[in-house]
């Protein structure tokens, strides 16, 4: 799906057939690995530190200072089992932190180094991240000493860093605070059937129409970003080659300064490995033998280390300083001609013309010996691609200007999918705010006087219970669990691109937006949408026979556009939210997998969200003020009637003609007259065995009162999903 127009692009295997949720899964690619899902039946947890862990007490317990210099002391400590390239392991660690952190995309906001995922399938087994499993065992002995006071998941991030540093590297910062999982995430990485090394072509094939289906982001399965040899593997398209990564380092929210400050920052160090043919090694780390302990690509289970290493299947360094930070990767660009070749495991490479000696690398394993230097295609658009290469030419001639763009994009590429800065840990964390950190000033929280005088003056202003509810939703359900991004702090729903979105009805929103500006007096337009649809859900219970006050945490600032990357929200844009009964147009996927989607983006549980779907039918709070599952002779009356009347045998449902099965008329079974109007993502509450399970507990007598609670619980649980302000100030100072 494009990201833009929601367009949707063929898959290379299943065309345009209707896809899973999550594509193809661990299981499919591994069916003989153990299972453990059985053990997490009943919602029993994988965490063996407990649910209750505080990662964040733990992590300012730590000795930062001293796991720094261990980590200082392992980039040069070379074990004989996995000897260091040069007899430095900086370039392996920082291939490690830019792999963990680089699955991140804006699509969804998931993927990133946020948990740890590069210890679980299918990232531990992809091609691009060959033998980084032996990274991780190289930081197992630092892990075991610090134990719960450093996550993997902020230990993989901050060896990266403590190895640019090493090799005389800039460094912008580090922010700790990523808490480790234990089992591995359900992330919707693609249809194909074949990984990146079997001849899959690029995701994007603009002859055939096929743009990269939204979320994904690296080129092809198994990648995390782009085929370093070319599109497809192919060397000969430049212009392709270009494309591919200006639009896959874009979904991974880099612009075209970002993406060459990374691309020649990273090569600075290091090579690529590519001494043997690939079908000389053995399987990926998920598929191999239990006797190999988690290990994989192995060529001799007896000499690990000891023979020819082979990943990305190219040979070589790019500089002829490879453990030190400098500015050889733009001038031997711009110094030499290239040549395509072929390497020793027969990828496509470029290696210079006629090499003067000085540039010419020592071996990574024999320093007496001399290699040449190397670029891939990718490489080579740097120099081939009108714009990045005057970029390029701009940091050949600027160093302090590279050193300062490849500091910050590293940051941003580590830390983006950490959420504001408030949640940030440590005695690194840089004082400079940054755009893409989605600041928010700060606010300050209401007296429960003004709380009161205000909820009166809204309820007396004529504005709609459904009218102020479908508001505080949508500024409070942009908020991803994922990436930590959107959310009511900030009302950046007043603001482009999110007044405008389709989803958000623009002219009714502009509309309660204006009237609660007239009434909120000091209050921040943040906590007056917040409150203001809080007031209309504790009069939509007591219309319902039921009083309860819905608790309200104000202190939300109000972001203005300076602190706003206007363009880094569109993404966000709803192209389904089953919760307001929105979708923008038929999609590959069916309208209630979106709606789990959206669900699982807010970090709501099976029954959150069902009790959150039959509640805003029952306030009326759907997109366009359709009455598609507003299954209730009294709407604006927070009522279980969406569950008891989507459940009545009484009605026989039917698609619509011309809808494509997105739409549903119920009528009386006696009479045949038409009594209601559904979509998916209202009968699936009927149809679904599980979900019918939870519609009939809501729809059973005497639960009248227990819906009305569950609803404030979870509606409170989504208006202040986005604090981490409170959260982290109060509980971690």
């Amino acid at each position: 799906m494009d990201a833009k127009t929601g367009e949707m692009g063929g898959c290379p295997v299943h065309g345009n057939a209707m896809r899973s949720l999550l594509g193809r899964t661990n299981r499919d690619w591994w069916p003989e690995a153990l299972q453990l899902d059985i053990l997490t039946e009943g919602g029993r947890s994988a965490n063996p530190a407990g649910e209750d862990f505080d990662y964040a007490e733990a992590f300012n317990a730590l000795d930062y200072k001293a796991l720094k210099e261990d980590l200082h002391a392992l980039m040069t400590d070379s074990q004989d089992w996995w000897p260091a390239d040069y007899g430095h392991y900086g370039p392996f660690f920082i291939r490690m932190a830019w792999h963990s952190a680089g699955t991140y995309r804006t699509g969804d906001g998931r993927g990133g180094a946020g948990s740890g995922q590069q210890r679980f399938a299918p990232l531990n087994s992809w091609p691009d991240n060959g033998n980084l499993d032996k990274a991780r065992r190289l930081l197992w002995p630092v892990k075991r000493k610090y134990g719960k006071h450093i996550s993997w998941a902020d230990l993989m991030i901050l060896a990266g860093n403590v190895a640019i540093e090493s090799m005389g590297g800039p460094v912008f910062g580090f922010g700790g605070g990523r808490k480790d999982v234990f089992e591995p995430e359900s992330t919707y990485w693609g249809t194909e059937e074949q990984w990146v090394n079997e001849g899959v072509a690029t995701r994007i094939q603009p002859k055939e129409g096929m743009a990269l289906e939204n979320p994904l982001a690296a080129i092809q399965m198994g990648l995390i970003y782009v085929n370093p040899e070319g599109p497809g593997g192919d060397p000969h398209d430049p212009e392709g080659m270009a494309r591919d990564m200006r639009e896959t380092f874009a979904r991974m929210a880099m612009n075209d300064e970002e993406t060459v400050a990374l691309t020649a920052g990273g090569h600075a160090f290091g090579k690529c490995h590519g001494a043997e043919p690939t079908d000389t090694f053995g399987r990926a780390p998920e598929g191999e033998d239990l006797h190999l302990m988690g290990f994989g690509w192995l060529n001799d289970e007896d000499e690990i280390g000891k023979g020819h290493i082979t990943t990305s299947g190219i040979e070589g360094p790019w500089t002829p300083n490879p453990t030190q930070w400098g500015g050889d990767y733009f001038r031997l660009l711009f110094k030499y001609e290239y040549e395509l070749v072929k390497s020793p495991a027969g990828a496509f490479q470029w290696t210079p013309i006629d090499p003067e000696e000085a540039d010419m690398a020592p071996d990574a394993r024999d320093p007496s010996k001399k290699v040449p230097t190397i670029m891939t295609t990718a490489d080579m658009a740097l120099k081939r691609d009108p714009e990045y290469r005057k970029i390029s030419e701009r940091f050949r001639d600027d160093q302090a200007a590279l050193d300062d763009a490849f500091a910050r994009a590293w940051f941003k590429l580590c830390h983006r999918d950490m959420g504001p800065k408030v949640r940030y840990l440590g005695p690194e964390v840089p004082e400079e705010d940054l755009i893409w950190q989605d600041p928010v000033p700060a606010g300050k929280a209401p007296s429960d006087g003004d709380v009161a005088a205000f909820k009166a003056k809204v309820l007396d202003s004529g504005l709609s219970v459904s009218e102020l509810v479908k508001a505080a939703w949508a500024s409070a359900s942009t908020y991803r669990h994922s990436d930590h991004r959107g959310g009511a702090n900030g009302a950046r729903v007043r603001l482009a691109p999110q007044k405008d979105w389709a989803a958000n009805d623009p002219d009714e929103l502009a509309k309660v937006l204006g009237k609660l500006d007239e009434l909120r007096g000091n209050m921040s337009m943040a906590d007056a949408i917040v409150l203001a649809g809080s007031a209309a859900v504790e009069k939509a219970a007591k219309d319902a026979g039921v009083e309860i006050t819905v608790p309200f945490m104000g202190g939300r600032g109000d972001a203005g556009e300076e602190h706003t990357d206007a363009e880094s929200f569109e993404p966000m844009e709803p192209f389904a939210d089953g919760f307001r009964n929105y979708l923008r147009s038929k999609a590959d996927v069916k309208t209630e997998d979106m709606m789990i989607d959206k669900a699982h983006l807010l970090g709501l549980s099976i029954p959150e969200m069902t009790v959150l779907v039959g509640g805003m039918r029952a306030l009326g709070a759907v997109s366009g003020n359709g009455k598609a599952g507003v299954l209730t002779d009294r709407p604006g009356a927070l009522t279980p009637d969406f569950f008891v009347n989507l459940l009545d045998m009484g009605t026989k449902w039917a698609p619509v003609e011309d809808s494509g099965d997105e739409e549903y008329v119920g009528t009386d079974r006696k009479s045949g007259k038409e009594r209601w109007r559904a979509t998916r993502a209202d009968l699936v509450f009927g149809s679904n065995s599980q979900l019918r399970a939870q519609a009939e507990h809501y729809a059973e007598m005497g639960n009248e009162a227990a819906f009305v609670c569950d609803f404030v619980s979870a509606w409170t649980k989504v208006m202040n999903a986005d604090r981490f302000d409170v959260s982290y100030a109060k509980n971690h100072a």
